[in-house]
């Protein structure tokens, strides 16, 4: 028999995660029976992040699976947290989706992974199967139990529906129900009231056989009230659901055909508007140079970071010949010594507990969470680059003592180079001697491998714009440049644009091999979020925060390239 660890709800259908989206029935049916990679909150970096594998079964509700662990450490420590409940939640990482709006119709399971809180809230862990050593519980005796009780449609939606109205047309096209789907609850009223009245309507004209006092119940029930002037009739509505499809919506149907049958309030029975994704996108600049530079910078886990050089290079420290009957001379040579402390940087936000509460088509929290940790990545790369442009007065700014910036560094470890054209240039020529100055500068660079040339995409296009004499371009791919310029890699720096040197000049450039800088954060310095709620105004507070030093660590390892237009150049 088939050992089997746990079993559950993979995702369920018909049921609204947190991200927006809608899986529908038989999504993933082409992968029932598939075996798939069991791993920890979607890891997909390492090796040991693979737990076991989770066999994955199509049903009627969503997609069943049944899961076993490896004999890894890993595997056997998420077993135990299983096994003793302290994980219940269950998630899946699919690709190759095919959506109708926000409905998922189509996709590929790719891993099902075990997390604190999963987006569907039908995806858990329902039974823990016990099995002894060569005795195992087979899938038949596992309870099956989905964790909620889920109506996908009320009482009196089951009980008569047209069977235009339930399903889609060939070509993908919304039904009539869909659209109805899109109304809050006054607009659903409207409408009803109309169809009842046309109904209604009809009723009088081709059967007068129930009595008075039943028919003034029914209206009284449907409309409250007294019936309106403007109503229309059933052969009138008919016209307007049979033209929705020529019209393109029940929207432009019944607006078409409004001043035909006069009828008031027409917005009312408009669907309201839909954002294509429940939260909102963040409006930001490029940050793809971000964890480029992060991810590239030398870490250490203390923030006091001590550089201490001897400084041989002068000619005092040189080897000596020796005649006889002279006196041999000491060498003497310089010790450099520099000291970087840690300072903190952070960003706060808070939201009223209300909006929190209130705020249900998406997490508000994590959204806010993953704007306050992206803001703050591209605060300290901007820091260690080029400083954060405040102004040294500014209470807001980051001491440039604590995170020394690479671009206005000691020239013992950033060298200065200019790049010097007439006042008159062209771009094209500015971007000519740039190649020309940068190349020639590495004859002084000290620094560790090949480096990275750090710049603005204005600048990266004119030097791939250059032609030879004949029109040719000279540089046809970045692969080229990198060559030319002797870089490893080119990125572009939003941030650096209109950004100025040390000189006063332009900045066009930052050639450095990251691994140079060092960024320590002594223990419980590193990137820490915090929640606080302040009982009195009913608020809810985060506060992202990090205490780290920076600075480059090895002397000649950068070159500044600064713009210097000189009417004599």
């Amino acid at each position: 028999m088939q050992k089997y660890d746990f079993c559950g709800w993979a995702t369920k259908n018909d049921i609204k995660c947190t991200d927006g989206r809608v899986i529908r029935r038989d999504a993933f049916k082409h992968c029932d029976g598939q075996r798939v990679p069991l791993v920890w909150n979607h890891q997909h970096n390492d090796p040991e992040d693979v737990l076991g594998w989770a066999e994955l079964h199509n049903q009627p509700e969503g997609v069943y699976t049944y899961g076993s662990f490896n004999e890894t450490e890993g595997g056997q420590q998420a077993k135990a947290l299983v096994e003793h409940g302290d994980i219940t939640g269950l998630s899946i990482y699919a690709n190759q989706l095919q959506q109708s709006g926000c409905d998922v119709i189509h996709g590929t399971i790719r891993e099902v992974s075990l997390v604190l809180a999963g987006a569907n809230k039908g995806a858990r862990i329902e039974a823990v199967l016990e099995h002894a050593d060569n005795d195992y519980a087979e899938y038949d005796d596992a309870q099956i139990f989905s964790g909620e009780n889920i109506e996908l449609y009320h009482a009196e939606d089951a009980t008569e529906k047209k069977e235009d109205a339930t399903m889609a047309n060939e070509n993908g096209e919304k039904t009539i129900q869909d659209v109805i789907d899109t109304m809050n609850e006054e607009q659903k009223k409207a409408l009803y009231a109309v169809v009842a009245a046309a109904l209604n309507d009809e009723g009088d004209e081709g059967d007068n056989s129930n009595d008075e006092e039943d028919s003034a119940d029914m209206k009284h029930n449907v409309f409250e009230g007294d019936t309106p002037e403007n109503t229309l009739t059933h052969s009138e509505m008919k016209v307007m659901f049979d033209d929705m499809r020529r019209y393109g919506s029940l929207k432009d149907s019944v607006a078409a055909h409004s001043a035909e049958y006069g009828i008031e309030q027409i917005d009312w029975l408009f669907p309201e508007a839909k954002t294509q994704s429940a939260a909102p996108e963040f409006i930001s600049r490029d940050t793809g140079w971000v964890q480029k530079v992060m991810n590239n910078v030398h870490h250490t886990p203390f923030s006091r970071i001590k550089s201490v050089f001897a400084d041989i290079t002068e000619d005092d420290a040189r080897a000596k010949g020796y005649m006889k009957g002279n006196l041999k001379k000491d060498e003497v040579f310089t010790l450099l010594k520099r000291t970087t402390t840690p300072t903190t940087v952070y960003k706060k936000q808070k939201m009223d507990r209300d909006d929190v509460i209130d705020i249900t088509d998406f997490e508000v929290v994590s959204w806010l969470k993953t704007e306050m940790r992206m803001m703050l990545d591209e605060e300290l790369a901007r820091a260690i680059l080029v400083g954060d442009g405040r102004n040294s007065s500014s209470d807001d700014k980051i001491n440039e003592q604590n995170i020394r910036p690479i671009v206005s560094d000691a020239e013992l470890y950033t060298i200065r180079k200019k790049v010097t054209v007439k006042t008159s240039a062209t771009d094209s020529e500015k971007a000519k001697a740039f190649i020309r100055a940068a190349v020639k500068s590495r004859k002084d660079y000290r620094g560790s491998g090949e480096p990275t040339l750090f710049t603005t995409e204005d600048w990266l296009t004119e030097m791939l714009l250059l032609e030879d004499t004949t029109g040719r371009t000279i540089y046809d791919t970045t692969e080229k440049l990198k060559s030319a310029l002797r870089v490893k890699d080119i990125v572009t720096v939003p941030v650096m644009e209109d950004d100025k040197g040390v000189g006063g000049g332009d900045l066009m450039g930052i050639i450095v091999n990251l691994v140079d800088y060092n960024v320590g954060a002594d223990k419980g310095g590193a990137i820490n979020m915090f929640d606080d709620f302040d009982i009195d105004y009913n608020q809810q507070k985060y506060l992202i925060e990090t205490r780290c030093s920076g600075a480059l660590t090895k002397p000649y390892s950068a070159i500044a390239l600064e713009l210097d237009a000189t009417a004599s150049a």
